[in-house]
């Protein structure tokens, strides 16, 4: 079979490569690849800028989708012919989090899915909504997970609660479509007013650009002079502290991102003074991924596919990524 792998960092650096196609164990499920999706995560991957010291060679990506093939003795959660996904991290089921759940998270701290095979554990697949084409159904592992996991697990919001989302990217999209399917009131922050046309297409309430407006915490308060219910944090060091005085007293700030980079410069002061809860959302567990696609499938709702690429050319995709011209998903097909 072919996949690609990570030998020395770099996009132009990966490389496709043969390798002998994998056979299950027990308790193990070969599935044929038929679709992915790349997160940020994968771009700092290939660029060495998330774990300098990764281990390599190393097949890159987290989500993706296939068929299941040939299964190994004792397996009994999935069948031959399902379509199913791996969760992002193969080792956590249910409860919470810990280092050796997180020792196993695809395309990072073992190989990923950009390979034609790939086999798992049946502990770590769960079965995709039937209403999902496979590049839809490919980008829920991580970006679906994430912003299911920072709407509904660590709380429940109630209708007519408001949502301040950073950007329009995978988790973004997900968190505007779980955000109106639950009667939130959105609020989307964008540079391009191309792209807040859009996200008020998908149903956000309100949009601000932050360019037009660099200090779009006071335009939230505009929008709620209280401050937002909730934040859906993504920039990082250069956003944080807005986004903790765009949110109201009692607040909650789930952090998912940091895409301008993690210094320490935000005070505790406002955290303190204003009884808010800042959580760092890292994915979430097989238990949580199955709760959303319930709700995927009881709202019906379809993940926003901005491009697909041949997953050969992943090389492009990521650079396509890197320019920051999408809105939602960039998948590629097998």
């Amino acid at each position: 079979m072919q996949a690609f792998e990570i030998q020395e960092f770099g996009i132009d650096n990966l490389q496709l490569v043969d390798r002998a196609t994998p056979q299950p164990g027990p308790y193990e499920v070969r599935v044929r690849m038929t679709a992915a999706s790349l997160n940020f995560r994968d771009l700092m991957v290939a660029e060495g800028q998330y774990n300098p010291k990764l281990k390599r060679p190393l097949v890159p990506l987290s989500d993706g989708v296939g068929i299941v093939e040939t299964t190994g003795p004792g397996v009994t959660r999935v069948r031959t012919g399902e379509r199913v996904a791996g969760i992002f991290m193969q080792k956590w089921i249910d409860g919470e989090p810990d280092r050796e759940k997180a020792a196993s998270a695809l395309g990072g701290a073992i190989d990923g899915v950009l390979a034609e095979y790939k086999v798992f554990h049946e502990h770590g697949l769960v079965q995709v909504p039937a209403h999902l084409s496979d590049m839809e159904a490919a980008t829920l592992p991580c970006a679906g997970v994430t912003a299911w996991h920072a709407l509904f697990e660590e709380r429940q919001p109630q209708p007519g609660d408001s949502l301040l989302i950073l950007g329009t990217g995978g988790v973004a999209m997900f968190a505007l479509q779980f955000g109106r399917s639950a009667g939130l009131r959105t609020i989307v922050l964008s540079s391009s007013n191309d792209k807040l046309a859009r996200a008020r297409a998908i149903g956000a309430s309100d949009t601000i650009n932050y360019r037009e407006r660099p200090d779009w915490d006071k335009a939230v308060r505009e929008l709620l002079p209280e401050g937002a219910d909730a934040v859906l944090e993504v920039g990082g060091s250069d956003t944080l502290a807005r986004s903790l005085k765009a949110v109201r007293m009692g607040g909650i700030v789930s952090v998912i991102g940091a895409l301008s980079g993690g210094e320490p410069t935000v005070s505790p002061v406002p955290i303190l003074m204003n009884s808010l809860r800042v959580q760092g959302i890292y994915v979430g567990s097989r238990s949580m991924f199955e709760r959303m696609n319930r709700a995927l499938e009881q709202h019906q709702i379809k993940p926003v596919v901005d491009r697909v690429f041949p997953w050969r050319d992943v090389r492009q995709a990521m650079r396509y990524m890197q320019s920051q011209q999408h809105l939602g998903k960039i998948c590629l097909e097998f």
